[in-house]
């Protein structure tokens, strides 16, 4: 049980049944070799993980963020419950120290293993909303992502602008907006764009840049910061 104790003080989290934690941390492989000891491997504390982890981040994404639209926060909520994201939290706090493998999965870096790591998260997860709660472990989960989720948001690059734009318009409209240069400035070396943004016949909207893309990217952006600001108000 001192192991037990161990992942305890590194998640944060006192359980009241150690023996979930334990659960959580069984890989298939380490039942595979000892089905008396550990005859139930953690996958079904992951499946009810992932269920909880996609709940708590779709509603932390909901309160959040109340201009983000509908495909905003489902990008963001995929870059957060993705394998690879979970695997990296899991490798910050250590988790693969803990896991219960088969020898074989141990001796191939199985501790290291994005798969492995990114399911026993899920699997802790479980464990954790089974013995806590969902007030507790939404609290651990937003811990946790707090800083995954600040760099996603932090990179919300300006190509999803025109993606979101399309995604908004789609849903509202049933239709596609399209992109015209209207106006090129400058010399050669220092050119700038100027781009509309139109639905159909209707122009939405302006954007300027040193590229067509950048031009696109500027309108795409005004437009949809307008609509949005219209939607919530």
């Amino acid at each position: 049980m001192e192991e037990l104790a161990a992942v305890q003080q590194v998640l944060g989290v006192s359980f009241n049944d150690p023996l979930l934690l334990r659960q959580a941390l069984i890989h298939g492989s380490f039942s595979n070799e000892n089905p008396v000891l550990a005859p139930i491997p953690n996958e079904r504390l992951e499946f009810l993980g992932d269920a909880v982890l996609g709940l708590v981040v779709a509603a932390r994404l909901y309160l959040d963020f109340p201009h983000f639209s509908e495909g905003e926060m489902t990008r963001l909520r995929a870059v957060l419950v993705r394998r690879d994201t979970l695997a990296r939290v899991a490798r910050s706090i250590g988790l693969g120290s803990y896991l219960y493998l088969g020898k074989g999965e141990d001796a191939t870096d199985g501790r290291n293993k994005a798969a492995n790591l990114a399911g026993a998260l899920e699997a802790v997860i479980g464990a954790v909303y089974l013995d806590q709660g969902l007030e507790t472990v939404t609290d651990f989960i937003n811990r946790l992502l707090d800083a995954e989720l600040a760099k996603a948001v932090s990179k919300r690059s300006d190509a999803n602008y025109k993606s979101e734009l399309q995604e908004l318009l789609q849903a509202r409209e049933q239709k596609t907006p399209s992109y015209h240069v209207v106006e090129t400035s400058g010399p050669d070396h220092d050119k700038r764009f100027t781009v509309e943004v139109r639905l159909g016949d209707t122009i939405l909207g302006r954007g300027s840049g040193k590229s067509k893309k950048a031009a696109e990217t500027a309108a795409a952006e005004t437009v949809l910061k307008h609509l949005l600001n219209d939607f919530t108000h």
